[in-house]
């Protein structure tokens, strides 16, 4: 009996971690650029965006679908970055298993 005791305080303790660790993950920016830096997307470790930035250079009314295409690719590279953080900060407590809607 003072096994499973001893077993269940250390679940406990790791719940407790991971929760602390997915709370810090909401605390982390993320960058992620596109055209060499003229469009720049910035989003939490829970992959939501924070912001985005878009310098002069990149817009051109003529050519809308270029800039559509630079945020696009801003986008999916922070959210990249973000999968791979959460993977990473995660993944201690998992031993790199992905368990699906963990994080």
């Amino acid at each position: 009996m003072n096994n499973m005791n001893q077993m269940m305080k250390q679940v406990k303790k790791m719940q407790e971690q991971m929760m602390k660790a997915q709370e810090e993950l909401g605390t982390k920016s993320i960058e992620g650029t596109a055209g060499g830096g003229v469009v720049t997307v910035i989003i939490n470790g829970h992959k939501k965006v924070q912001s985005i930035t878009i310098k002069p250079e990149a817009v051109d009314p003529d050519d809308v679908e270029m800039l559509q295409d630079l945020v696009l690719t801003a986008v999916n590279d922070a959210m990249t970055k973000a999968e791979e953080l959460a993977n990473k900060d995660m993944g201690k407590f998992t031993g790199g298993m992905n368990i699906p809607g963990l994080f």
